[in-house]
């Protein structure tokens, strides 16, 4: 039971409600009218019997006044030994000795089934003196039509009580439905909200209710949360703007050194490391420096037509000598005439990226390809390594995001992510498809979006 969803639980416990009321209302109604039914048949009885008492004392037949249906009605008079009057159909007595006995005691009422009675009768035995002495009047009714009447009221709450009980089971569904829909929109808008997303808010319901309240609350959770990204990406900026400049001035003075020559062998290689290092931190301050302007939306674009392929063969000339040294190529393949609108050096910088990961986390032959597709076109960068896994594909391009969390030897976990926020800031997509090969996809627009 409690596994199963709230709205079934909600469904299910508004339907045991009704068939709660439905059962009570039911035996309440059948236990009143059978009462009712009875203290008619007894008040019919009683009638009968004092007609049949005046009738016995003045000499004539019971019959005549006691009994109304042959069939359904009959009376006898007893003493204690035989049976001295019959009206009606029982054949024999209708009450033994014993009862006959306590019946001169006091007025009795007994149910039994009778030859020649259709079904269960209702008998009244009173005492009755005559100047024979004692006797015993016994009138009953046949309680055919009050057990009919019972049955009809039976099966007319069975065929009507499923029907409510399915009609307010449906009602209750739709009320708890209704009652959850602004839960359910508030998960469906938090399920949409990414990282950068800061502005984003959750819907709130009309009602002034505890899912508002919920609402308001996870709502000041967001602004929170908002705040303190943004004061991250300044942050970043910041530092990432701040330290290009020392980074330049070492770099420049590395590179000096090592054009000065005159070092022992263990110094230039301490040298060419120092430097190795440096344009490594360069690049990570370039790579942080336009995620922050990207999640900013201050990423600047100087976007112009250019053809697909010249890049491509850009990108192929510059690694091929890294290729070259582990045995693997790069192949390009393009249509002359692939045009997109498209900053050359920020569309270098995706190129760049996504060929590095696939030498630093690929295997095999790379392959970069385009072709035209809708109104863009859409980039290729292919190899032959085991490709992306299924639960890390919706998370390829965010930021830090490793493949292998614990392996951090290889990168910094946010050239995806750099390609990501380019690709974006040109209107366009950026996927990966899972499984081998591995392979990832951008689209870029041939024209300005309108």
């Amino acid at each position: 039971m409690t596994r199963l969803p709230i709205l079934v639980k909600l469904t299910a416990a508004f339907a045991a409600a009704t068939l709660f009321m439905l059962a009570a209302a039911a035996a309440f109604v059948y236990v009143r009218l059978r009462h009712d039914l009875d203290d008619r048949v007894d008040a019919n009885l009683h009638a009968r019997s004092a007609a049949a008492t005046t009738a016995l004392s003045a000499g004539t037949d019971v019959g005549s006044v006691a009994v109304e249906d042959p069939e359904e009605s009959f009376a006898q008079v007893l003493s204690t030994s035989e049976v001295l009057q019959t009206a009606g159909s029982p054949i024999g007595a209708v009450i033994d000795s014993d009862q006959v006995a306590e019946a001169l005691r006091r007025d009795l009422v007994v149910e039994r089934e009778l030859p020649g009675i259709d079904g269960v009768a209702r008998i009244l035995a009173v005492r009755h003196e005559s100047g024979t002495g004692p006797m015993v009047i016994a009138v009953g009714q046949s309680l055919r039509d009050r057990d009919e009447a019972l049955s009809s009221v039976v099966t007319s709450f069975l065929v009507g009580g499923i029907g409510a009980l399915v009609a307010a089971s449906l009602a209750g569904y739709a009320l708890a439905r209704s009652g959850l829909a602004p839960v359910e929109a508030m998960r469906s808008r938090a399920s949409e909200i990414s990282a950068s997303d800061v502005d984003a808010r959750l819907p709130l319901p009309v009602a002034n209710d505890q899912i508002r309240r919920l609402g308001e609350t996870l709502n000041d959770m967001l602004g929170r949360l908002g705040d303190s990204y943004e004061r991250e990406r300044r942050f970043v900026d910041d530092a990432s703007h701040e330290l290009r400049t020392p980074l330049a001035v070492i770099q420049t003075d590395l590179e000096g050194a090592l054009l000065a020559g005159g070092h022992s062998e263990g110094v230039s290689a301490a040298l060419v490391s120092a430097l190795d290092e440096t344009h490594r931190l360069v690049r990570v301050a370039e790579d942080l420096l336009v995620l922050a302007r990207a999640a900013g939306g201050q990423l600047p674009i100087a976007a112009r037509p250019m053809e697909v392929g010249d890049v491509l063969t850009w990108a192929r000339c510059r690694f091929a000598p890294v290729a070259n040294v582990s045995g693997r190529t790069i192949t390009v393949f393009a249509n002359p005439g692939l045009v997109v609108l498209a900053d050359e050096d920020r569309l270098r910088q995706v190129l760049t990226n996504l060929v590095d990961n696939a030498l630093r986390h690929g295997a095999g032959d790379i392959t970069l390809s385009a072709r035209a597709d809708s109104d863009g076109v859409t980039i290729e960068v292919r190899d032959q390594g085991d490709g992306f896994a299924t639960w890390f594909a919706p998370r390829a391009f965010e930021r830090l995001s490793r493949a292998h969390p614990a392996d951090r030897s290889t990168g910094s976990g946010i050239g995806l992510a750099i390609v990501h926020a380019i690709v974006d800031a040109h209107g366009g997509r950026s996927t990966v498809r899972v499984g081998a090969p591995a392979t990832v996809c951008i689209w870029l627009p041939t024209h300005p979006p309108s």
